[in-house]
């Protein structure tokens, strides 16, 4: 299986110049949060999508997606005027269903474990190219420009904290940071509801847990599971999973208002919530804030 290569990501890093916001690392106490809250749409997804349609030039495309992925793929069809589709579950916040729609794509409901068969069916019925979430070379050379940033605004990083989803975030930042300083630890985390990388990581191979297991936690972007081409990656350069609890989701949430002044959803606040829980020891820390697309209902 073909990785992806540190010059994958610096040719992504060009192509998504004057695009994607650079954004900055935002000091949290002692470590550094980097926001890409701060993203046109709200989140890192904008990176790889905008990479993948650049690359690929296709007459349109689909894909499914919790959401945020959903926004940056309709925000880059967008900028190179072709149509694009959006599959999601049954569930997504209607804020970020809502902002799919306002970059002008085609938003189709489905239940949850029909996301991708449905989004397949869909490039096969209209002749759309279908650019999955994270299983895509270029998706995961877009997002692995989070890492080069990373490198290159803290040389002397010592450890850095990634979101674990699908997993096409960790390839990346996995592939950058350890091309460029191999001893930095790069270290996953994800929802103790929605533990199936750090399962798959012990096992030696993907593991699915399945929507009813993965649907319980409020990350609702981290409810995927990883893909043969993203377990790769991750088994090679990320150092190791950990896991946070709700609870502490919720609270890092709040820290990052309160000490950062960002505003975080769920899925990006896992970071935040690894540090504060002390699961991960800490040096010179970077903490990926993944996304901001926070659904109003959370606070209901």
């Amino acid at each position: 299986m073909e990785l992806v290569t540190i010059d994958d990501i610096r040719t992504a890093a060009g192509r998504i110049k004057g695009v994607a916001v650079r954004t900055p690392l935002v000091r949290m106490g002692e470590a550094w949060v980097k926001p890409e809250s701060l993203q046109p749409v709200g989140a890192f997804k904008l990176r790889g999508a905008y990479n993948a349609v650049a690359s690929l030039r296709p007459d349109g495309v689909v894909t499914h997606s919790s959401g945020n992925h959903g926004q940056a793929l309709a925000f880059a069809a967008r900028e190179f005027g072709v149509p694009c589709v959006v599959v999601v579950p049954e569930g997504t916040p209607r804020v970020k269903t809502a902002a799919i729609e306002g970059w002008g794509a085609e938003v189709v409901v489905v239940p949850p474990e029909q996301r991708e068969v449905v989004a397949e069916k869909l490039a096969a019925e209209r002749g759309l190219t279908l650019v999955p979430p994270y299983d895509h070379r270029a998706v995961i050379a877009g997002q692995g420009t989070v890492g080069l940033e990373i490198v290159e605004d803290l040389p002397d990083v010592e450890v850095v904290l990634v979101p674990v989803g699908g997993g096409g975030l960790a390839s990346g930042v996995g592939t950058a940071v350890k091309a460029l300083r191999p001893d930095v630890r790069v270290i996953g985390v994800e929802p103790e509801l929605a533990a199936d990388a750090a399962e798959s990581l012990a096992a030696g191979h993907p593991v699915e847990w399945g929507t009813a297991r993965t649907f319980r936690t409020v990350a609702d972007g981290l409810r995927t599971a990883l893909s043969e081409l993203t377990f790769a990656h991750i088994s090679r350069r990320v150092d190791e999973i950990v896991t946070v609890s709700e609870d502490e989701i919720k609270a890092a949430m709040g820290h990052l208002a309160r000490s950062a002044r960002l505003v975080a959803e769920p899925s990006g606040a896992v970071t935040t919530a690894a540090l504060l829980s002390g699961r991960v020891a800490t040096g010179r820390t970077v903490v990926v804030l993944s996304g901001g697309n926070v659904d109003p209902e959370l606070f209901r």
